[in-house]
């Protein structure tokens, strides 16, 4: 059974945390963490300290995790949708999981067989994000500071103007190591947000 009494609150928001919705729908379908890694192809170790609120995950693990638990990722966040297909700079509005420092703005629109999702991420001195691997590819383009990307323990350093396009079933992560924010462009085949219907389906 799931302990209400148990949740971690968003001080911002009032609303519960990342952590204890995943732990609260896990629960729910009789899932352990040992199989919630294997279904979303994360670590047990990350995915109990997200549980217990001393991680986040970013946007793509955490659509793993939700695609796992068969629902979908408004269960977990809100974000501004892309109606038309068309945003304006200094217009978009930005949203984090869990009021983290991570930050993204919305690109990609939601229409029928949509197979791209595209983001604006903001990445804070300091940040490391989870080790993933899963079907499509991605394009990572740094706008604005320095990332170091890791792909299959490849390591590789880009600065403004760079760019990297790889398979997603590698395993790859990336870190901002430096003082400064970096701004990225991110483009991937797998949706992050879908309308309607079933994770699975």
């Amino acid at each position: 059974m799931t302990n209400t009494q148990s949740k971690s609150f968003d001080s911002q928001s009032g609303q519960p945390l990342i952590g204890a919705l995943i732990r609260e729908r896990r629960r729910k379908l009789n899932m352990t963490l040992k199989a919630l890694g294997e279904a979303a192809n994360l670590s047990v170790g990350f995915l109990s300290q997200v549980e217990r609120d001393q991680a986040t995950p970013s946007l793509g693990a955490l659509s793993l995790i939700s695609r796992s638990l068969d629902v979908e990722m408004e269960y977990f966040i809100s974000s501004p949708a892309v109606i038309r297909g068309t945003t304006k700079a200094g217009e978009r509005e930005s949203f984090s999981v869990d009021s983290s420092s991570l930050k993204y703005e919305r690109l990609g629109a939601d229409f029928a067989g949509n197979n791209l999702s595209s983001f604006i991420i903001t990445v804070p001195a300091g940040y490391q994000s989870e080790t993933v691997s899963h079907e499509g590819e991605e394009i990572i383009y740094v706008l604005e500071g320095e990332v170091t990307t890791n792909v299959e323990g490849e390591s590789v350093v880009l600065s403004e103007g760079d760019s990297l396009h790889f398979r997603s079933t590698r395993q790859h992560s990336w870190r901002n190591v430096t003082d400064k924010p970096v701004r990225i462009l991110w483009t991937g085949t797998v949706p992050i947000f879908w309308s309607g219907g079933s994770a699975k389906s």
